[in-house]
C-alpha cells in the first residue's frame, strides 16, 4: 500500500471554488474510477491557508497511473473543470509526494 499526499495551491480568492468542485464532482468521480480517498483537507494554522490537501491511498504504482490516466480522459472531469475554470484557473501550482508507511503506522 501507497500513499499519495498532493496540495493544491489555490489562485487568490479561488479555494472555496476549488473545494466546492471536488464537493460536487471530483470526489464522485474519483469514487467513479476506483480512487480510495484518505482524506480532504484546508488548512486551518499553517503556512498558508489558500491550500487544498487530500491523501489518496493506492495498491501499487501501476494502478495509480492506470486510474489517474482514466480519469483525466473522463469526459465529465474534462467538463466540469472547464466549467469551474471559466473565470479563471482554480491552482496556482500543486505539490505531489508518494509516501510508504513504516512499520508503525497506523495506516499501512
Amino acid at each position: 500500500m501507497i500513499y499519495e499526499l498532493r496540495r493544491y495551491h489555490a489562485m487568490p480568492g479561488k479555494l472555496p471554488a476549488l473545494v466546492k468542485r471536488f464537493e460536487t464532482t471530483t470526489v464522485h468521480l474519483f469514487e467513479k474510477h476506483g480512487f480510495q480517498q484518505v482524506g480532504y483537507w484546508t488548512v486551518a494554522i499553517g503556512a498558508s491557508n489558500q491550500d487544498f490537501i487530500y491523501i489518496l491511498r493506492w495498491d501499487s504504482l501501476d494502478e495509480r497511473a492506470r486510474k489517474f490516466a482514466a480519469f483525466q480522459q473522463d469526459p465529465d472531469w474534462v467538463a466540469a473543470r472547464s466549467a469551474s475554470e471559466k473565470d479563471g484557473p482554480l491552482v496556482a501550482s500543486l505539490e505531489n509526494e508518494i509516501l510508504n508507511p513504516t512499520a508503525y503506522s497506523a495506516l499501512k
